[in-house]
């Protein structure tokens, strides 16, 4: 049976808060098995007899839509995906091994548009980098993320459309747990 990774958006943050257990409970609603999550900023792992990641995306959004009263935007990958997506280097070595650098990674439902992409470029400063591959965005911020100039929420203005972020210690924490088949 496939495996999925739910990255949820606004789970967690923003005055949002979300027992982990809530997020088990109405996935075993959706008929999903071994569902898991993991830490608690809206990682969910479950098994699921489809293999159309865009219908179960959006019936966990409507599920969880209802549940906590809020749109929460749903990005599937599956275990192998997240480790293509960890093992992708956007940014020089250098740069990202760099002191006090942090990658994080964007999750989006489709590849962003060529206009879109010039305005993640346009968003770059001396501190943020920014690379799009397939339907993630990969951001190098080279400082606190408290001290930057952008936010997880202009970079969803610029690209049109939601998107969630995670730091890439997680994906790739995500993947070590994850990728090996059960």
């Amino acid at each position: 049976m496939p495996r999925y990774v739910a990255l949820l958006r606004a789970i967690n943050v923003g005055g949002h808060v979300v027992k982990m257990e809530l997020l088990r409970r109405e996935f075993a609603a959706l008929g999903f098995s071994n569902v898991e999550t993991f830490i608690a900023s809206g990682n969910v792992v479950f098994e699921s007899r489809s293999q159309n990641a865009q219908a179960l995306e959006q019936r966990i959004e409507t599920r969880l839509g209802a549940a906590l009263g809020y749109p929460v935007s749903t990005f599937l990958r599956t275990p192998a995906e997240l480790a293509r997506i960890v093992q992708y280097e956007p940014f020089a070595p250098a740069d990202m091994n760099a002191p006090g650098s942090t990658l994080y990674i964007g999750f989006l439902s489709v590849p962003p548009e060529p206009a879109a992409q010039e305005k993640i470029v346009a968003c770059r400063t001396a501190v943020d980098d920014f690379h799009v591959h397939k339907r993630e965005l990969y951001w190098l911020c080279r400082t606190k993320l408290g001290e930057s100039l952008v936010s997880g929420a202009v970079l969803a203005k610029a690209l049109g459309m939601p998107t969630t972020m995670r730091n890439a210690t997680t994906i790739r924490r995500l993947t070590e747990k994850y990728a090996q088949p059960r």
